[in-house]
């Protein structure tokens, strides 16, 4: 039986151990804080299919496959059933590289449908997709379930170092205690790296702190079950790349009671290299934008915020949405950004890499998944 340890229980973290245990693995999980308390945190993301890159679209659809396995293991609705919707120039771009795809129903949305759909957005007559089997992940219910599944498996420590012993172990050194593994995995967010590069490991990690605002619907808005009027059905995620409403790159994802949605831009303020911010009033001028922009393109959102979530974001050079997986000699280590979707297939990419040694797919980092086209 392999011995291993995984260091981080952000979602990534847990659906790893939960992917090893399910293979016969021993597993402990090292977490310094709550589960999910770190780049984890907050009610809600945007499960997605679109990507530039048509080799994370399989990634990711893989991955919607296994949170519906998970809903049936767990007894739980974890993704949302009322789709993802786009809007702005890339839809025609987005909708070209996910018609590929036999197993992701997309369509065209025309202003009317768009509307109904999603009553809490301004006036847009441009245009508009629905990605039909994204939605909202139920992020709490997705790490309590995990959490649940390995109980008795973690210890709230927080590793200080991992280092190969010469004997074919890992040593893994936490405040208290010291263990020897036959392989350690890093899932610990900005955590990662530090760890890896004290084992010999370079990771090409680009740290910045990140705000998520949540607002409540306005008066007038869908009813309190979250269906839009009409429609009988839930409100769906929201991505805004359009720039007509001041901002691009935006998100927003409703919470499961159909009362509050979280909003963030695809933007952060960097991280110096001793791991501070470069600039803390950046975060509450990110958190001003955040509103300036409900005010304008969401006025079914009162505009001021009810909660806010402020994390860490690791990316890899090669695009927004990169991602990859180092691995040598019994330390493997995972690193990206807006990988939350895609914890159920990370997690099972990882498994495979500790129990037979190699990384699968398109996983390891010298094919850089998830590549920006430009």
């Amino acid at each position: 039986m392999t011995r291993t340890a995984v260091v981080g229980a952000g979602i990534v973290g847990l659906a790893a151990a939960h992917a090893l245990r399910a293979r016969g693995a021993d597993v402990t999980l090292y977490e310094s804080g709550p589960p999910g308390g770190g780049q984890s945190a907050g009610q809600s993301r945007i499960f997605r299919h679109s990507h530039e890159d048509p080799r994370l679209v399989a990634l990711v659809a893989r991955s919607r496959t296994l949170w519906r396995q998970w809903e049936q293991e767990f007894g739980l609705e974890l993704i949302s059933p009322d789709g993802a919707v786009a809007i702005g120039a890339g839809v025609e771009e987005k909708l070209r590289t996910l018609e590929r795809f036999a197993e992701v129903p997309v369509c065209r949305l025309p202003p009317e449908e768009l509307h109904a759909r999603l009553p809490l957005l301004a006036g847009w007559t441009g245009p508009a997709m629905l990605d039909v089997h994204g939605g909202a992940i139920r992020t709490l219910d997705a790490v309590a379930a995990l959490v649940h599944r390995l109980e008795g498996s973690t210890l709230r420590e927080h590793v200080l170092s991992v280092r190969r012993t010469g004997t074919g172990s890992v040593e893994l050194r936490t405040g208290t205690t010291c263990e020897t593994y036959d392989h350690v995995v890093l899932c610990a967010g900005r955590g990662t790296a530090p760890l890896a590069r004290g084992a010999g490991i370079d990771l090409p990690v680009e740290t910045g702190a990140h705000v998520r605002l949540t607002f409540a619907l306005a008066a007038g808005a869908p009813d309190p079950g979250g269906s839009a009027p009409g429609t009988g059905r839930g409100l769906p995620t929201f991505q805004d790349g359009s720039g007509d409403f001041g901002e691009t790159g935006v998100y927003a994802a409703p919470y499961p009671d159909g009362r509050r949605f979280s909003v963030g831009l695809s933007a952060d303020t960097p991280a110096r290299p001793d791991g501070g911010l470069a600039d803390p009033a950046a975060l509450a001028a990110l958190a001003d934008r955040t509103v300036a922009y409900v005010r304008r393109a969401l006025p079914g959102l009162d505009p001021r915020p009810v909660d806010h979530v402020h994390c860490w974001v690791t990316r890899l050079p090669w695009g927004d949405d990169g991602v990859g997986i180092w691995s040598e000699d019994g330390i493997t280590a995972l690193a990206g950004h807006n990988l939350f979707k895609q914890a159920p297939a990370l997690g099972e990419a990882l498994a495979e890499t500790v129990l037979t040694g190699g990384i699968p797919g398109h996983l390891h980092h010298e094919e850089q998944l998830g590549r920006s086209a430009g």
